[in-house]
């Protein structure tokens, strides 16, 4: 018996591998099947089943392309109803892998349909269980993304089911059972997650809040509480998990147009379509086509996409660094943004002898020498960092926000922006210069970088 799991740091998400006796099965896969393929032919197995846990939202699923490829069955738990052929399983149904048994069990809390998978070894032993979003490594899945599915179907509601599912279908299982859930720190599915991938129920038992001895109105009150809003592109990606969505084939083979510097731009204007810079920080400052967003591929790049471009149907022209074209578009497509249209071949140098734009981009230390203290500072972090400490005149304006918060701005004045270390305030620079603000000035290495300058702060 093998199992791996497959940890996708980006999103924060974990898919699994699970092979016995030359049969073998995914738990919630990503939207690029290949990496699973290429194992079961590894091992020279079959993938017999496509489990599912629950329609996600953060991540668009790569059951539909995995499905067809292998001709393995796509597996819900009870209540689900997908557009396209599904087993929906009963609550306790088994199925076997080699050697192997998976057992579904129903546990309705984060999303109705939510269901967790245990293992059970050659020795019929209770080994791991794949929790999906029901249960994560010190946190719970948060109970308010499937509130409009079912008429008067609130939050509350929802965490009162979680409640009895722990209590009732998990806490009862061994304490030596390995929980494998399908997120970590940084997914937007749970509130205080744990950087740990994996740990013991025993261990969970004794360290993660939400199994205490508590009752269900506490378990409410608690798990409810401080729930930031989800990321706009959520509802979104429950759509195309229940209903389908194009190939990642098709999508590749639309995206992988090299465009010559004046194939691009014909394509520009002709579209409308939004120009998305993936170099780092500070070579997008250097210079960039006029109009361009900077999301930089080696970060949170497609959370941040779905975060802050509304329309997931937008089409998308890519300016990257040379040779990363394939691999940003798809982690566009994971999170379901599936109409690049092209990207610029050779990259930026290609574009040079055309208009270009830049972002003023200064040393924490310039910042103190030469403009500090100015009222026009702006701290883009989420408010808990904000909350923790900051600089004694800055303005908390969430990038997260942003789309909701341009209003606030005037187009007049100059703004000094920073995060916590540099992604995030040049995204948020290159946004405001995008929409007509001409002052921006980003400061390197954000607030961590200012508080050793011994710039003053509230803490």
């Amino acid at each position: 018996m093998k199992v791996e799991q497959i940890y996708t740091g980006c999103l924060a998400q974990g898919a699994y591998y699970i092979c016995s006796e030359g049969e073998a099965a995914i738990i919630d896969p990503l939207r690029e099947v290949g990496p699973y393929l290429q194992r079961a032919e590894k091992d020279q197995s079959t993938i017999k089943y496509v489990f599912e846990t629950h329609f996600h939202a953060d991540f668009v699923s790569g059951h539909l392309d995995l499905s067809k490829k292998t001709g393995a069955p796509i597996v819900y738990g009870p209540t689900a109803k997908p557009n396209f052929p599904a087993k929906i399983a009963e609550d306790g149904e088994i199925f076997t892998i080699g050697k192997i048994k998976i057992q579904a069990i129903h546990t309705p809390g984060h999303t109705l349909e939510s269901t967790c998978y245990l293992l059970i070894d050659e020795e019929d032993k209770p080994k791991a269980l794949f929790t999906g979003d029901t249960l994560f490594i010190g946190d719970v899945g948060r109970p308010d993304l499937a509130q409009k599915v079912v008429e008067d179907l609130t939050q509350d509601k929802l965490a009162g089911m979680l409640y009895d599912s722990l209590r009732n279908k998990i806490m009862p299982l061994p304490d030596d059972i390995i929980i494998y859930p399908a997120h970590g720190a940084g997914s937007a599915c749970g509130k205080n997650m744990s950087k740990e991938t994996s740990d013991t129920l025993g261990h969970q038992k004794q360290t993660n809040y939400a199994l205490r001895d508590i009752t269900k109105e506490q378990f409410i009150k608690e798990v409810t509480d401080g729930l930031l809003p989800p990321p706009i592109y959520f509802p979104e990606n429950v759509k195309m998990n229940i209903s389908g969505y194009e190939s990642l084939d098709t999508v590749m083979e639309r995206g992988l147009q090299a465009l010559d510097a004046e194939g691009f731009e014909t394509a520009a204007n002709a579209t409308g379509a939004l120009i998305l810079d993936t170099r780092s920080p500070q070579e997008f400052a250097k210079g960039f086509i006029p109009n361009s967003i900077n999301i930089g591929i080696d970060g949170s790049f497609a959370p941040w996409v779905g975060a802050l471009i509304p329309d997931i149907r937008q089409e998308i022209l890519l300016v990257t660094e040379p040779g990363r074209e394939q691999e940003v578009i798809t982690r566009l497509a994971r999170v379901g943004y599936d109409k690049t249209i092209g990207y610029l071949k050779g990259g930026i140098e290609s574009w040079k002898g055309k208009e270009m734009d830049h972002i003023t981009s200064i040393s924490p230390q310039d910042f103190v020498d030469n403009h500090f203290p100015v009222e026009n500072i702006l701290d883009v972090r989420k408010p808990t960092e904000f909350q923790t400490g900051h600089l004694e005149t800055a303005k908390n304006v969430p990038l997260d926000f942003i789309n909701e918060n341009l209003s606030e701005l005037d187009k007049d004045q100059t703004y000094y922006i920073h995060c916590a270390g540099g992604y995030r305030s040049m995204i948020f620079a290159s946004i405001l210069k995008s929409r007509g603000f001409e002052n921006v000035v980003d400061i390197q290495g954000g607030y961590k970088a200012l508080v050793e300058t011994g710039t003053p702060t509230t803490v």
